[in-house]
């Protein structure tokens, strides 16, 4: 990507310059990696393929940690009555009704058993969701986060995340959009004010970390 970022984070320097520690205990979540984002005949096609092998890796790294992995996937009515406004919004989620293939999890990225899959309508993985509440459940205090695309359900999963007291870190090579330039910036803007933005080398460090624990 062509943009310099340099004037940007002069200008944040000194109002967003705050860190979050990681926690003691992390989760995984993969947003709604599945085949609408990877078939070119797609209308969602976003070219994610190299940020869904990467997740794949922190996904086989998560389990051999231990780690919880959470899959999220998006399905709708025909018809989409229970997308609301969203599902109006957005003609494309059509994709997502009941029963289309779009909506299924890629063989090299699929939920494995004892994995978790939450189904949601909106784009937050918190929204209208059982997320945090399971999440507390196990005693998480992490969220690792993965998925598509950045500047929608990962950006509004990491806010969420920030609001729900979970704390966010994105992991960027595991992420995805249809274009770099929202991808960097948003990525960029959670770094400022909301999350920690990671690579996969850190995330995996962390992941080994706590297996060799």
């Amino acid at each position: 990507m062509s943009t310099d970022f340099t004037e940007i984070t002069a200008n944040y320097t000194g109002a967003f310059d705050g860190s979050l520690p990681f926690g003691k205990r992390p989760a995984l979540i993969v947003i709604d990696m599945v085949e609408a984002y990877l078939q070119p005949s797609s209308p969602l096609y976003a070219g994610i393929e190299a940020a869904v092998d990467s997740a794949a890796r922190l996904a086989a790294a998560a389990r051999a940690a231990g780690v919880p992995v959470i899959f999220t996937n998006v399905e709708y009515q025909p018809g989409g009555a229970d997308g609301g406004v969203f599902f109006r919004k957005v003609p494309a989620l059509k994709v997502f009704e009941q029963g289309s293939p779009l909506g299924a999890f890629p063989a090299v990225l699929s939920p494995e058993p004892g994995d978790l899959v939450i189904t949601k309508r909106y784009a937050s993985a918190f929204f209208a969701t059982h997320l945090a509440a399971t999440l507390t459940s196990m005693g998480v205090d992490t969220l690792m986060i993965t998925g598509v695309s950045t500047s929608g359900c990962v950006r509004a999963t990491a806010l969420d995340a920030c609001q729900n007291g979970f704390l966010p870190f994105v992991v960027r090579d595991a992420c995805g959009d249809r274009h770099p330039g929202p991808h960097e910036a948003n990525l960029f803007d959670l770094q400022a004010k909301y999350a920690e933005v990671i690579s996969e080398q850190v995330a995996v460090s962390h992941l080994q970390a706590l297996q060799a624990d």
